[in-house]
């Protein structure tokens, strides 16, 4: 990732669950412009990009155990 993008991610207005007991281990989410970024709370420099509806299908399947091994 270049540094303009994690300058860029930087600036978003992060979120996290309120289920979340602080400890570093968290998912956190910002969405802007039409996309949806997401990040996990202990390394904030690694993001994943994607759209709403892909991230409600993932969501969806994961919801169904359609991702369990």
């Amino acid at each position: 990732m270049n540094t303009s993008a994690m300058t860029t991610h930087r600036h978003l207005h992060w979120r996290k669950s309120s289920y979340s007991v602080g400890e570093g281990q968290c998912v956190e989410v910002a969405a802007t412009d039409g996309r949806v970024r997401l990040r996990e709370s202990d390394d904030p420099g690694t993001v994943v990009t994607t759209v709403p509806a892909v991230l409600a299908a993932f969501v969806r399947s994961a919801k169904a155990g359609a991702l369990n091994v």
